[in-house]
Formats: C-alpha cells, structure tokens, sequence
C-alpha cells in the first residue's frame, strides 16, 4: 500500500478489525518511510451493481456519491459522522442483499428518506427537495404536511380539564 504522505511503497499494518457491519475490513498502517500512519479499507470486490436512473441510463453503483448526498442533506446539522456512515452502510447492504445486479435510483433513494426522516427532519426535507426535484414552493409544503401529520397531537387544554 502507498503511503498517503511520502507515497513510499513500504508499509506494516499495526491494527486490523471488522468495519461497517462486518462487511470491511478496516486497517491502521504505519509508514516504515515517515512513520506516519494511516487508515485503509478492505472490501469483497463484487460484480459491479448498475443503477437505473430515472431516464433509463445505467451507471455503476457509487457509494461516494450515496454518501455525498447524505453528507449534503445533513449539512451543519447535529448528525455525527457515525450516524452518516451508518446511513449510508445500511442502505448498501439492503440494495447489495436485495439487488444482483441492477438497482432503481428510486429505491436507493426512498431507502435513504426513510431514515432520514427518522435521523433528522430538516435533513430528510433537504434531501426530499433534491430527490423529488421540487420546482416550486409546493413540493415543499407537500413534505413539512406529511411530517407534520406523522406528529403526535398535543391534547388540547379543555380536554385536559375535564
């Protein structure tokens, strides 16, 4: 593995665990160059999933751009990195574990609403109003209504009363 900081070629790995659900291996390597150290990843290469977008094009599945998204949605927002990552490692191992070999954008892209909606609402909405591709004032209302309605009613107070 090539070092990050010297690009030396001439490493040993001082710590290995499982990462993301198990479904990576997660490595801390020290430089024997600079001394320095670094974090790397290991994962099953797999055949490679297609995603079908809304136009009908295919592109390869892209767990950087899932979590570019979600990184967008959760912007200055109180959602750890953690809860990020998390995000978006549920979400690919649903697709990974349901799908073989083609994905519809639109599923990838309910699945991670449904858990925004859970994470965070101001997240979910920013997210809803790219994915759904609001073009006006509506599409916005339309969403703040929904969750709203999913809320618990405060009881009024002449109910409380009697």
């Amino acid at each position: 593995m090539r070092c990050p900081f010297c690009r030396e070629d001439n490493d040993r790995v001082v710590d290995s665990r499982p990462g993301e659900n198990g479904a990576a291996i997660r490595r801390r390597r020290e430089c024997l160059a600079c001394k320095r150290r670094f974090t790397t990843y290991e994962r099953v290469e797999e055949s490679p999933l297609k995603v079908v977008k809304k136009d009908g094009r295919r592109e390869p599945y892209d767990r950087a751009k899932l979590k570019s998204g979600v990184e967008k949605a959760c912007g200055k927002l109180p959602v750890s990195e953690e809860q990020r990552e998390a995000l978006v490692s549920e979400v690919e191992s649903e697709i990974m574990e349901k799908f073989d070999r083609e994905v519809p954008s639109s599923e990838i892209g309910e699945r991670i609403m449904e858990r925004l909606k859970k994470l965070n609402q101001v997240a979910y909405v920013r997210f809803a109003s790219v994915y759904r591709e609001f073009r006006d004032v509506s599409g916005f209302e339309d969403v703040l209504k929904e969750i709203l309605k999913e809320r618990p009613q405060p009881t009024s107070r002449k109910a409380k009363d009697e």
